[in-house]
């Protein structure tokens, strides 16, 4: 019986037989690749932290910008892993094993597997160093706003500074002052005094802000003792001052959101820019990968080589 294996030439029979038995996937090309991409990509992340720490300034107004910082970051991260994976998927494609009397898609596809192999291959050895550095930057700024904002939220006027502190350390010390409250111009330290107004301040700010008429009469009482001031000026002036306080609590709430927000948004771009250059790097990988499987497969002929190959004249 006579097959169809029968009526193959026997140099396909070989590359048939070859391409049975040996794997498609050169590993020392591969890891090659990979190491001189996950090497180079070191050098220009490296290199990208110097340039960005040189342009970064302490001083208010001085040197980039931080939307200067951050688009100068996307395009250095997207041209590293540009030039890295390129430089990697063309070593895996230059370095390959030669697969002879092999169809040309076939020759095209691994190729361009090599060089994606080898992008991958460096993305996981470089992700704990490169992601690991966005993820501390990123978590830095998060940190860094929280920060701010509590601040901000916990030094309010002097007053809501103690408000959090003495709630949770006395939470019946307004009730206690109520108790012992005089009408009497009774002396008091000052201490004392501004131990009362913080606790009221306080208590009046959690409960919605609204000021008490028994508690404004009484500051303005107390006020009017320590000042030259009337009963009704001391109440203009209390009015006047929780008016500032209240009004420095909702500005630092608002700084708080909006620096949950920014830190929010910076995440969001850099997850997304990550992903893009990602992306550019498997491609460019991929594609250097076809260009030095090219170059490996192509035969240059020298004037040496073309006098050896071409037979010599006979003489008549």
């Amino acid at each position: 019986m006579i097959t169809h294996a029968d009526h193959l030439p026997a140099a396909a029979l070989s590359a048939s037989a070859d391409s049975s038995t040996h794997s498609g996937v050169s590993w020392a090309a591969i890891f090659a690749g990979a190491a001189g991409a996950a090497a180079l990509s070191m050098i220009l992340v490296v290199l990208g932290f110097g340039l960005g720490l040189s342009a970064v300034s302490p001083w208010e107004n001085k040197g980039m910008s931080a939307t200067g910082i951050g688009v100068s970051t996307i395009l250095w991260l997207a041209f590293t892993q540009i030039v890295a994976s390129g430089l990697g998927g063309y070593l895996a494609g230059r370095l390959r094993v030669k697969w002879a009397s092999m169809h040309g898609d076939e020759v095209y596809f691994r190729d361009t597997a090599h060089g994606f192999l080898a992008w991958a291959v460096a993305t996981l050895v470089t992700a704990m160093l490169i992601l690991g550095s966005v993820s501390s930057v990123v978590g830095g700024t998060v940190q860094a706003g929280a920060g701010v904002a509590s601040g901000a939220v916990s030094a309010v006027g002097g007053a809501a500074g103690a408000s959090a502190s003495n709630s949770d350390a006395d939470p019946f010390g307004y009730f206690v002052d109520t108790l012992f409250r005089d009408n009497r111009p009774v002396a008091v330290s000052d201490d004392a005094a501004h131990g009362v107004v913080t606790r009221i301040f306080a208590r009046t700010v959690a409960n919605g802000g609204q000021l008490a008429a028994e508690d404004r009469s009484y500051l303005a009482q107390m006020v009017s003792q320590r000042t030259s001031l009337t009963q009704a000026q001391a109440e203009q002036r209390v009015d006047q001052v929780y008016g500032q306080a209240r009004q420095s609590v909702e500005d630092a709430k608002l700084a708080a959101q909006n620096a949950a927000d920014t830190a929010k948004k910076v995440a969001a771009a850099t997850a997304l820019w990550t992903f893009v250059s990602l992306l550019c790097g498997a491609f460019f990988a991929s594609f250097a990968a076809t260009f030095g499987g090219r170059r490996r497969d192509a035969v240059t002929w020298h004037e040496r080589d073309r006098h050896l190959a071409t037979p010599t004249a006979s003489v008549r």
